[in-house]
């Protein structure tokens, strides 16, 4: 079981150094990756144990989710008013 643990920590350090250097986005580290969204998600905010690397993860998914706010408030206005 311990082995299982350690490749759960890989995978988050390596899914979360994808997100630094690339500024992906949740969905596009998911599809990468081959897992799902939420484990992506679960991974960043939860298995990473460097506080320097939850730092930087903090800091693009916060981007990322001021990005898809405006995006979304764009799309409605597309939507019905344009």
């Amino acid at each position: 079981m311990g082995n299982r643990h350690v490749k759960l920590e890989e995978r988050a350090l390596a899914e979360a150094m994808h997100c630094i250097l690339y500024h992906a986005t949740v969905r596009e580290i998911a599809k990468k990756f081959g897992v799902s969204k939420s484990t992506v998600y679960k991974d960043l905010t939860e298995r990473i144990e460097r506080e320097s690397v939850k730092i930087a993860v903090r800091r693009v998914l916060e981007e990322n989710k001021a990005a898809r706010a405006l995006r979304g408030g764009f799309a409605t206005k597309r939507k019905y008013y344009m």
